[in-house]
């Protein structure tokens, strides 16, 4: 259980960080839902690639400030970095 609230900080944080990309890049967007799919898978392979890196964001369990700004940091690029790829894509194969 004591790894399951950063995780859920991350999925959040990665559905917010889609559609924050999403508003930043019009032409690429997928409408908030897909944004927010996105965001949330690239927020959780945001915290997997994180975790394989050894970086811990929550030292011996203890979520503190600097833990929940790092799994919001985390979660958010990685939701908006999955989503601009696949929209991206989608803009390119949609030429």
């Amino acid at each position: 259980m004591e790894g399951l609230l950063p995780l859920i900080i991350q999925l959040l944080s990665g559905a917010l960080g889609g559609n924050l990309a999403g508003a930043i890049f019009h032409r690429l967007s997928l409408g908030t839902m897909g944004n927010s799919l996105l965001g949330i898978l690239g927020g959780g392979l945001g915290a997997y690639l994180i975790s394989m890196l050894g970086i811990t964001l929550a030292p011996g369990g203890n979520l503190d400030l600097s833990g929940i700004i790092g799994s919001v940091a985390s979660g958010a690029v990685g939701g908006g970095v999955l989503m601009a790829v696949f929209g991206f894509a989608r803009a390119i194969v949609g030429r």
